[in-house]
């Protein structure tokens, strides 16, 4: 009787083990895929965004010409 009842708890924390692991793996996918997408809807942002028509910086816009420097 002792023996049937060692299978039987074999049994069942294998099958809890079993379930424990594809739970791990769905939630795991679930997570990579977000990720990825939470990366390329922030990238896309960002993507093109430096060309030759608009560069990223103007020296002329952030040079003080206006400024009366007295020494």
């Amino acid at each position: 009787m002792a023996e049937n009842s060692n299978d039987d708890v074999r049994k069942q924390a294998l099958e809890q083990a079993e379930a424990g692991f594809e739970g791990f793996i769905k939630w795991t996918k679930y997570g990579i895929y977000g990720s990825l997408a939470f990366l390329l809807a922030v990238g896309s942002c960002n993507f093109g965004v430096e060309n030759k028509s608009f560069p990223a910086y103007n020296g002329e816009q952030y040079s003080p010409s206006n400024l009366n420097i007295k020494n």
